[in-house]
């Protein structure tokens, strides 16, 4: 590309620690980080009393295509909130704006204007207290590209650990993890390996549903009906597939080394390891959408929100993530299957 490629950052839920991490943006140690223009889609009010309580120095600039980036300056492309803000204080209010925020850097991102987008953390609850029905980013970005399926994969701590369901209660786990499903994720996810990641033949550790494997059956048949007979139909074509594994040894070093990445059924099963090894540093890409997405691994942490002790390493290290991905490849179509399933996590 003869020009750097445009990031957006969405700012995420105004009450959380999403404001003042992207003001770590404009930090002068940052400068030659990134190659790329980063751009951060919030009210611009809000991140200027943010850095004015925290006495973070930054100058806010409205965000220009054909500006130069400048130390110390935070190219802001201003969205209005729809009530003041108060630290670590949800209001139901703001929920339209967070959404957005999505939706404009989505668009940008869909017509070319950003090369990718970055998300700070949105607050799930408030979002549906405010009417609005709302599981995570993952599926509201598969809705509005109307993508049949996507996949969430997290990556950090030497870790790629991506997911058959997502946002799901536990007892709704087992009826969703359906050879579909199964088949669906293995396919997005072995294609945007090499896509995003440039590993042309990725080898795909894949755990199975029930406590050690279901014990032959004695604990479960999920993985002799639905996982096995997807595996073997995929390594007749030629994938690279190691399982159904027990969960509970799946992470252990000597497995690790056999694969590039995880395939876990549901959300806990996979993502409790990754974050004991990458907490603060880890990312959350959605694979399987037309455009490149990475975002934090945490989430709001209302808790910390207006203390400036909010660390700002996993939105870095996903932007950086994120331009990586620009640099290595176009993201691809979605994929379409005839008589394909939803998303199973919606």
């Amino acid at each position: 590309m003869s020009c750097p490629p445009v990031i957006a950052v969405t700012s995420g839920e105004p009450a959380g620690i999403g404001p003042e991490i992207c003001l770590r943006l404009a930090d002068c140690s940052l400068d030659a980080r990134f190659a790329a223009r980063i751009v951060v889609l919030a009210d611009r009010s809000l991140l200027a009393e943010r850095a004015a309580a925290l006495h973070f120095p930054c100058t806010l600039r409205e965000w220009q295509a054909a500006r130069s980036p400048q130390v110390g300056t935070l190219d802001v492309l201003h969205l209005p909130l729809a009530a003041a803000v108060r630290p670590g204080q949800l209001d139901a209010a703001n929920s339209p704006y967070v959404l957005a925020l999505l939706d404009r850097a989505l668009d940008g991102c869909q017509s070319g204007e950003f090369a990718a987008m970055v998300t700070a953390p949105v607050h799930k609850g408030i979002i549906n207290d405010a009417g609005i029905p709302f599981s995570g980013h993952t599926e509201y970005l598969a809705e509005k590209t109307a993508t049949p399926r996507v996949v969430m994969m997290l990556a950090g701590g030497g870790l790629r650990v991506a997911l058959v369901t997502t946002h799901l209660p536990l007892r709704d786990v087992p009826a969703a993890v359906t050879q579909g499903a199964v088949e669906e994720t293995l396919r997005i996810l072995h294609r945007e390996m090499a896509a995003k990641y440039g590993i042309a033949r990725p080898r795909i550790l894949v755990a199975g549903l029930n406590p050690h494997a279901g014990e032959g059956g004695y604990l479960g048949r999920e993985e002799i009906e639905v996982i096995t007979p997807v595996l073997e139909r995929l390594r007749a074509e030629g994938m690279a597939l190691l399982g159904p594994l027990p969960a509970d040894t799946m992470f252990s070093p000597p497995l690790l080394e056999r694969g590039d990445c995880v395939l876990a059924m549901y959300h806990d099963q996979g993502l409790t390891a990754l974050k004991y090894a990458s907490f603060g540093q880890g990312i959350n890409v959605t694979l399987g959408l037309p455009i490149i997405r990475t975002s934090v691994d945490h989430g709001t942490a209302l808790e910390l929100a207006g203390s400036g002790r909010a660390d700002p390493g996993s939105l870095l290290v996903a932007i950086e993530q994120a331009i990586e991905m620009v640099a290595r490849a176009a993201p691809v179509a979605p994929l379409a299957r005839p008589g394909g399933s939803k998303q199973v996590s919606a």
